[in-house]
Order: structure tokens, then sequence, then C-alpha cells
């Protein structure tokens, strides 16, 4: 392949949103969500979709993972269009209670391995390997009522990564945690991804925890959620947190987002 090429394919986004409309009915009404959202995501790359309440931006993750399907423009991942769920997209919920209560953390995590047939042993070696990476290996035969709510995230992004997607979706994950849980789960993340290298698309309404998470962000409009903002944040992040530069983004962001401003990208 030559250099031309090369970079054009290594530069080819991983997964898109091109001109995403999405609507749901409500017992009165038809509501739409989003109105024509589009942003493209890199391999590896850490994007946080951000916005206040109701700006579509869970609706959209959904939409990633097959669950909705768009009313107009399309998604697709690796060139092909999204058209249901599937392994190469895991999704990791808010709830704590998204375990099965009957089986054991091991069991837990090597569950979608065995339902998409993958053998036992090969689940199951997987399953640990998933669980040391998340610190939970002495829980392994613990069962869900036994953990804590941070350890049942933990366990839940486990069961995610173990399956080996392209595109791991966490849906406000940390939004229930008390401030230090979630700064903890914050660092666990961010080292997990040091460790592995995923690709992950985190929604969350946290200004200061978009800026800490994410290597960009994408900021949406209040209801319908529109595009606003595209904000590079890589060089930002857990160790930054006092710096004047972090208050300087993070007061940026809000100011579009109560006052309807632009941020620079």
């Amino acid at each position: 392949m030559d250099q031309a090429l090369a970079k054009t394919a290594s530069s080819a986004p991983l997964l898109s949103v091109d001109g995403v409309t999405l609507q749901y009915k409500t017992p009165d009404h038809l509501v739409t969500a989003t109105y024509r959202v589009s942003f493209d995501i890199q391999r590896h790359e850490r994007l946080v979709l951000l916005g206040p309440s109701g700006c579509g931006k869970s609706t959209i993750l959904k939409a990633m993972a097959g669950f909705l399907h768009p009313v107009e423009g399309r998604i697709t991942l690796k060139d092909r269009v999204v058209e249901g769920p599937g392994p190469d997209r895991m999704m990791v919920f808010q709830e704590f209670d998204q375990l099965l209560p009957w089986k054991t953390v091991e069991q837990n995590v090597a569950y979608p391995m065995r339902v998409n047939g993958i053998g036992a042993q090969d689940a199951k070696e997987r399953a640990l390997d998933a669980l040391a990476k998340v610190n939970l290996s002495k829980f392994a035969d613990a069962y869900p009522h036994m953990l804590s709510g941070g350890m049942k995230q933990r366990v839940a992004i486990a069961r995610a990564m173990a399956m080996k997607p392209d595109v791991l979706l966490m849906d406000e994950p940390y939004a229930a945690l008390d401030a230090l849980t979630r700064r903890k789960m914050q660092e666990e993340l961010l080292q997990l991804w040091d460790d592995i290298g995923f690709t992950l698309v985190f929604v969350t309404h946290s200004i200061e925890e978009a800026v800490v998470i994410g290597s960009r962000i994408v900021v949406l409009s209040p209801h319908p959620g529109q595009v606003r903002a595209e904000i590079n944040c890589a060089h930002l992040g857990l160790n930054e947190r006092a710096s004047p530069e972090f208050a300087e983004l993070t007061g940026r962001i809000s100011h579009m987002l109560f006052d309807g401003q632009n941020v620079a990208h």
C-alpha cells in the first residue's frame, strides 16, 4: 500500500453518524430527539457526548448500538450501515442491576460470549482475564448481591470488554455514584483504556467528567439535539483537574450550554 493510500485508510473513521434524525412516540405525540446530527469517531478515540437532559445523547447511543433506527441519515461502522445490535458494539448502562443475579461474576462476564458461540473454556479464560483488568479477580465466584454499586459497574465493563468489541458504548455509567467512587471509576476506566486502547463513546451531562474522560467532546444543544461544537481535549485529563486550562475549558463549555454561546473547537 502506498503512503497516500495508507494515510487515507488509517484516518478513515471507525464509526460515522451522518445526518441522523431520531424520533420516538409518546402516548400524546411524536418526539424528535435529535435533528441531523453528524460526527465521526476514529479508532481508539474516547468520544464524549455531552449535553443537557433531553438533548438526545442517550438516544444517539442507543441508535449506535442498533436498538433504534434513524428516520433520516445513517450510522455506519467500518463502512457498513448499522441495522441492529451486534457483538461489535457492547453497551454499559447506568443501572447497577444489569447483571444476572443467579449467575456468579465470572458467569455473568462469560454469558454474552457463550450466547455468541464462544466455547466454554475460551469464554472462561477471557472472562477471568477481563476481571483481572478491572481488579475483580478475587470476586469471580461472588454473586451480584455481594458487590457494591461501583463493583457491579466494573463487572459490566469487564463483560463488555471480554467480547472484544469494536466500540464500547457507555450511557452515563457513573451518574448514580457518590463523588469519590465516581472519581475512582473514572481513573480505572482511563487506566483500562491506556492498557487496551479500545474505542469509547461515553454519554454524560457532567462537564468536568466529559473533559476528564474524553479525548474529544461533541456538545449537543437542548432538545432536539444538534451538534453545537466539537472540542479536542486529549491534552487534558485526570491530572489536569486543577490546571487553569481545565478550569477555562469547563467554564467555556458551561457558558455555551447555559447561555447558548459557541465554543471554539
